[in-house]
């Protein structure tokens, strides 16, 4: 939010500032929304959101260095802090999405058939 702050009072300063400030606050509290997510599928699609907003804060750092909007060793530390963690957090879904599947997979295999041990119980 300091680097927004730091952005020119001009149209596209204003533009990059805003849309930073929406898609550089979303992930903490998408992923914070996860960590509570009631169910797999809901801590996945959470973690997506997130992932997507952090990747799209990337984008806007990106624009501001090749658009010399700022100096780059102003910016570039949160460009490359924004894509690390854009790849953890992909990395976090993708293994709790492949864990479901995997949990999915297992539970489908299992199925109710009848022992093929007789209950000799009550036999004399």
């Amino acid at each position: 939010m300091t680097l927004c702050d730091a952005l020119p009072r001009s149209r596209s300063g204003n533009a990059i500032a805003n849309q930073l400030v929406r898609c550089g606050t979303s992930p903490g509290a998408n992923y914070r929304t996860a960590c509570r997510a009631k169910s797999i599928a809901d801590f996945v699609a959470k973690l997506a959101i997130a992932e997507e907003e952090m990747d799209e804060s990337s984008y806007w750092l990106d624009l501001i260095i090749n658009g010399s909007i700022l100096p780059p060793e102003r910016v570039t530390d949160l460009f490359n802090e924004s894509n690390q963690l854009t790849k953890m957090i992909g990395s976090s879904r993708y293994t709790a999405s492949l864990n479901e599947q995997q949990r999915k997979h297992a539970a489908q295999s299992i199925k109710n058939q009848k022992s093929k041990i007789k209950n000799t119980q009550g036999e004399a």
